[in-house]
C-alpha cells in the first residue's frame, strides 16, 4: 500500500476546502428543523471570505498544539490549551470549560453535569487527526478519543468523533464511501445512539426512499430538541425529543448529505442543508470526507470562488493565538502545508511512511483486515469512567465509582 505525496496533499487541501465551504454554506440555516431548499450560497455579502466557524477553530488549536508540544497528545495536554484558548461559554465548550476549570480532567470535565455531551462539538473537529494519520484509522481514533473527552466525557459525541476520524483517516486510502463507514463503525458501540442513527440512514437509502423520507425516519428515532421547529415538522409530530442529544442525527444528516449526493459534490452541500438541523456541521463535514475521497481538483471552483482560501474564527482567544504570536493558518494552503509536516513526523514514528510516499499512488495491495477494530473499539473507550495518566513505565487510571467526584458534607463517600 503506497500513497503518493502529492496525492495525499491534494486530499488534505480537498478536506480543508470542503470544511471551509460547507461551514459557509450551512452557516444561515444552523439549528433549525425545517426542509431548506438552497441550490448555493444564499448570503448575498461573502465578499470572497468564508463564514468563520468553529467547526474548523479547534483543529488549528490543536495544530498549533502538536506544533509547540509534539504529536504526544493526550487529553492533559488539549486540556491545557482548551482554558486557555478556546473562548465560548455555551453547551459542551462551557461544560468543559467550567468543569476543568473546577480541577475536573477528562473525561470527568466532559461527563460531570453535561447535559450537552450528545451534542455535536466533537466530531466537527476530527478532521485533523485523519490528515496527520492516513490509512491509520486506529491511530487517528486514539487521538479522536484523547479530544472528545474534554468537552463530551461518556457521551455520544464523544463516540461520534471517534467514528468520523476513523472514517475519514481510513478514506485516504479505500475509496470507498460505504466501506469506510463499515471501518468508523467498527470502533464504538453497536448499541450506541450514533451506530444506530447511521444503520438506519443506510437502511434507508439502501431501501430507496428518498432524502425527505430518509429525515423522517432519523427525526422520529434518532433526535434530539430542537430550538426552531418547523409548522411542518411540528405538526408530524417530531419535535419532543431529549434536549442536548444532538449528535445521532446530524451524524445521520451528514452521511445521508454524501449517500444521496454522491460524486456531485454541490448536492451533496445542498443536501446536507436542506435536511435541516445543525446544517453548518453537518454539510462542513460532508465536505470534508467528500475532500479526502475526490480531492481538491474535483471541488468545483464555483463553490471556492464566493469564500476564497482564507481562513476566519470564532472561538479562539485571537489576543494570544493571532494578535500576538500570528500562530494560527490564514489560508486553507498554509494550513495544509502544515498538517503534512505533522504528518510526515507522525507517519515516521509509526514506520508507515509508505503512506507519504515520493513513488507513485499504489493501492492494489491494501490490506483492510488492520483497518477494523475489534470488540467495539473499547481499547480506546472502554470501562474507564475517570482519568488517566501516563507515566514512562506504567498507566493509572483512576476510578471514581458509580457516584461520581462529588464529595458532600455529611453524606458518606466511597
Amino acid at each position: 500500500m503506497r500513497l503518493n505525496i502529492n496525492d495525499y496533499r491534494e486530499k488534505v487541501l480537498g478536506c480543508w476546502l470542503g470544511k471551509n465551504i460547507g461551514g459557509t454554506v450551512g452557516a444561515p440555516f444552523e439549528w433549525k428543523r425545517q426542509v431548506n431548499n438552497i441550490t448555493f450560497y444564499t448570503q448575498k455579502d461573502l465578499n470572497g471570505a468564508p463564514m468563520p466557524n468553529d467547526d474548523l477553530d479547534i483543529q488549528l488549536l490543536w495544530l498549533c498544539a502538536m506544533e509547540e508540544r509534539g504529536l504526544n497528545v493526550t487529553s492533559h495536554r488539549l486540556a491545557e490549551y482548551w482554558v486557555t484558548y478556546v473562548t465560548p461559554h455555551w453547551a459542551e465548550y462551557g461544560n468543559g470549560k467550567i468543569n476543568l476549570r473546577q480541577g475536573l480532567p477528562p473525561p470527568l470535565s466532559g461527563t460531570f453535569s453535561n447535559p450537552s455531551r450528545h451534542s455535536c462539538g466533537a466530531y466537527i473537529r476530527s478532521e485533523i487527526w485523519a490528515c496527520i494519520a492516513p490509512g491509520l484509522p486506529q491511530v487517528a481514533a486514539r487521538f479522536a478519543y484523547e479530544d472528545a473527552i474534554l468537552d463530551h466525557g461518556d457521551g455520544e459525541g464523544t463516540f461520534a468523533e471517534i467514528f468520523m476520524a476513523a472514517l475519514e483517516s481510513a478514506a485516504f486510502v479505500v475509496g470507498d464511501l460505504r466501506r469506510v463507514i463499515d471501518i468508523g463503525l467498527s470502533y464504538i458501540p453497536a448499541d450506541s445512539g450514533v451506530a444506530n442513527a447511521v444503520r438506519a440512514t443506510l437502511e434507508c437509502f439502501d431501501t430507496g426512499k428518498t432524502w425527505l423520507e430518509t429525515r423522517d425516519e432519523v427525526l422520529f428515532n434518532h433526535t434530539g430538541d430542537p430550538s426552531l421547529t418547523s409548522p411542518k415538522d411540528r405538526a408530524k409530530g417530531i419535535y419532543q425529543n431529549v434536549p442536548g442529544y444532538d449528535v445521532p442525527s446530524n451524524i445521520a444528516f451528514t452521511l445521508a448529505g454524501l449517500l444521496y449526493g454522491g460524486d456531485d459534490f454541490g448536492k451533496v452541500q445542498c443536501t446536507c442543508v436542506n435536511l435541516g438541523e445543525d446544517t453548518d456541521c453537518t454539510a462542513a463535514t460532508a465536505g470534508s470526507v467528500w475532500g479526502i475521497l475526490h480531492g481538491a481538483k474535483a471541488v468545483p471552483q464555483k463553490w471556492i470562488d464566493p469564500i476564497g482560501r482564507g481562513i476566519r474564527t470564532v472561538c479562539l482567544n485571537l489576543g494570544e493565538l493571532g494578535m500576538f504570536g500570528n500562530q494560527l493558518p490564514q489560508t486553507v494552503d498554509d494550513l495544509t502545508d502544515r498538517t503534512l509536516r505533522l504528518s510526515r513526523r507522525l507517519l515516521l514514528q509509526h514506520r508507515a511512511e509508505h503512506l507519504c510516499s515520493d513513488e507513485p499512488t499504489d493501492l492494489t495491495d491494501i490490506n483492510l483486515d488492520s483497518f477494523w477494530a475489534y470488540d467495539e473499539g473499547k481499547e480506546f473507550w472502554g470501562g474507564r469512567s475517570g482519568p488517566r495518566y501516563d507515566f514512562d513505565f506504567f498507566r493509572v487510571h483512576v476510578n471514581y465509582g458509580a457516584e461520581g467526584p462529588l464529595v458532600r458534607d455529611g453524606q458518606p463517600k466511597t
